[in-house]
C-alpha cells in the first residue's frame, strides 16, 4: 500500500489576558518556513457542505495601519491571480486588479507593494 503524503501548516497565536493577538507564528514545513513571525494572517477556508468560506482574519497590536492597508491591497491581488491559476477566468482576474489598483491610492499603498504578482 502506498502511504500517501502530507504536510502541516502550523500556526501559533500567542494571546494577551484580553485574547488580543500579541504575536502570530507560522511554520511549513515542507515550504521551508520555521517559525516565521507575522503581524497578520488572513486565512479561508472553503466548507464544501455548507457551501461558504470560513476565514480567520487576525492582527496583533504592533500591526500598524498603513501596513494593514497594504496587507489588504495585495491580498486582493493575490486573490485575483489565485482565482485565475484555479479558473483561467481572466475576466474576473483583471476585475479584481482593476478594483485593486482603483483602491491603491486611496489606502495610500506605496507604490513598489506589488512587485511580486
Amino acid at each position: 500500500m502506498v502511504q500517501k503524503k502530507q504536510a502541516n501548516i502550523n500556526i501559533l497565536v500567542k494571546l494577551d489576558e484580553n485574547k488580543i493577538p500579541e504575536k502570530l507564528i507560522w511554520s511549513a514545513p515542507d515550504g521551508g518556513v520555521k517559525n516565521k513571525i507575522s503581524k497578520a494572517i488572513f486565512l479561508s477556508i472553503w466548507d464544501h457542505k455548507n457551501r461558504e468560506s470560513l476565514s480567520i482574519d487576525l492582527w496583533t497590536k504592533e500591526m500598524p495601519v498603513d501596513e494593514m492597508n497594504e496587507f489588504f491591497y495585495q491580498s486582493l491581488l493575490t486573490m485575483g491571480e489565485a482565482f485565475y491559476r484555479a479558473t483561467e477566468n481572466i475576466k474576473i482576474k483583471d476585475a479584481i486588479k482593476k478594483f485593486s489598483q482603483s483602491i491603491k491610492e486611496d489606502l495610500k499603498v506605496n507604490r513598489n507593494s506589488n512587485k511580486n504578482l
